[in-house]
């Protein structure tokens, strides 16, 4: 949201930014975006709520996000935003009660009692206690971050009500910011398995609450874990969870050109979610996202790297999720204020100016230069995902791994049920030729390519370096 598009000046991205830049969405083929926490927040990234049921006043006002949900709509365009309840801010309200300890809400929060080590190491690194005074309360993330305790029946609630809320304003569902760390609160803890139950009892909750009022509703969440086999039990209390192996492994193959453990790991998170889920197209899958180094610093500024990553992600079936500036090539590297840099859209306007840029790209990377170019990564992602609406199996298609030899070639088989077709990738800077074998009976027309050059004759499909193909 900071980042997006100033509308009146400030500097800072706001929600009739959102508003003005939605027919680029439209025109890119996206169908839903997810905004970064909205609400009032001490900090710049929002991280830290202050009040659930607000909107942060640098952001705009409640109205402009109604109309911003109204003309998003109106297009097509799903909104999820942001929900961050592990924990609030130390600024908010009920934590600056709970520092007394005769107040009812000292109870919403997670105190050290005489048996507990002060020197816990937090789940995701660094201390778990924090020191208020003599006391000492959890604060996984920061000490500006105090945990919700969720054993306590009125922060459930409470959170209930807040998801109610944000439904009955028009949303369409929910991104959950540390959605294992409920429970989830000390590095001891790492796969007890009575810890994931009770993270997903309360989830499970969650979303029951949150269906009764809008059945469709789309709750994603963020686990960060390793393994299909240990994402797999959040589906169910979740809609999808978002594929932190998956990404690791797309990028992993197309910086080494080598498909690499690519295939293994398809096989093993369709075969986990499908048996989680009944159903295939479940995936959340994604490359990078505002915690991570940007993809293109990642693969080190090479575009046909970065070409090859977006192709295999957007056909895999599920919902892929984009994080801004990436259709673009924009670089970024730690530290966070880094990674969210101003969206570059040259001189159309709105660019914010809240941090200066360290990334340096130049005036190539923007949107108004990658539009007029018809060979640029902007119009490779409109083309990829305009493939996605035209080719159902790319969305919801049950995905084969397709044995190949070649290790320059990352392939699969997807299959709904109007649609059969073999994705093919040349992750390599050298023409491959690929014999389909028995699989030519079934695959004999290319339905969908990237470049030019691709041909399909006597069985053979010859790839040009860094092609993407579809056989029907």
């Amino acid at each position: 949201m900071r980042s997006w598009v100033d509308s009146n000046g400030d500097g800072i991205g706001d929600l009739n930014g959102v508003t003005a830049r939605l027919d680029y969405l439209k025109s890119l083929g996206v169908s839903g975006i997810w905004l970064m926490p909205i609400n009032p927040s001490p900090s710049y990234h929002g991280y830290d709520v202050t009040d659930y049921y607000g909107i942060n006043p640098q952001y705009g006002t409640p109205g402009d996000f109604r109309r911003l949900l109204a003309e998003a709509h109106q297009r097509g365009i799903k909104v999820i935003i942001d929900l961050v309840i592990n924990h609030t801010s130390d600024q908010h309200p009920w934590f600056v009660a709970a520092r007394d300890p005769a107040n009812p809400y000292h109870d919403w929060y997670s105190w050290a009692g005489p048996h507990n080590d002060l020197s816990a190491a937090s789940a995701v690194g660094g201390q778990a206690w924090r020191a208020a005074g003599s006391a000492h309360y959890l604060g996984d993330f920061t000490g500006a971050m105090p945990d919700l305790n969720y054993d306590t029946p009125a922060v459930r609630q409470a959170m209930l009500d807040v998801g109610r809320y944000w439904l009955k304003q028009g949303v369409d569902g929910f991104r959950l910011d540390a959605a294992q760390h409920i429970y989830y609160d000390f590095k001891a803890q790492d796969g007890d398995p009575r810890v994931l139950a009770r993270n997903l009892a309360w989830w499970s909750q969650f979303r029951r609450a949150m269906q009764a009022l809008h059945p469709d509703v789309y709750i994603v969440g963020e686990v960060t874990q390793d393994s299909p086999d240990r994402l797999a039990p959040w589906f169910g209390p979740l809609s999808a969870v978002f594929d932190f192996p998956l990404a690791s492994q797309l990028i992993d193959s197309a910086r080494n050109e080598r498909a690499g453990d690519l295939p293994a790991l398809l096989a093993r998170t369709d075969a986990a979610y499908r048996k989680a889920t009944g159903k295939a197209g479940v995936d959340a899958p994604f490359l990078s996202n505002h915690d991570q180094e940007r993809v293109m610093s990642q693969l080190g500024g090479n575009l046909q790297h970065m070409r090859m990553a977006a192709a295999m992600l957007l056909t895999l079936p599920g919902q892929p999720f984009v994080y801004y500036g990436e259709e673009l090539g924009m670089r970024g590297v730690k530290p966070d204020p880094d990674l969210r840099e101003p969206m570059r859209w040259g001189r159309s306007g709105g660019e914010t100016t809240w941090k200066a840029s360290t990334a340096h790209d130049g005036a190539g990377v923007s949107v108004q230069a990658e539009l007029a170019d018809p060979a640029s990564l902007l119009q490779h992602y409109r083309s990829l995902i305009r493939w996605r609406s035209e080719i159902g199996a790319l969305r919801d298609g049950v995905l084969h791994a397709w044995p190949t030899t070649n290790t320059r070639i990352a392939a699969w088989q997807l299959q709904d049920a109007s649609s059969h077709v073999l994705v093919l990738h040349n992750l390599s800077g050298q023409a491959q030729a690929v014999m389909l074998g028995r699989s030519a009976a079934t695959f004999s027309t290319i339905a969908r390519h990237t470049g030019s050059g691709a041909t399909l004759a006597d069985g053979q499909l010859r790839l040009p370096p860094y092609a993407s193909v579809i056989l029907r």
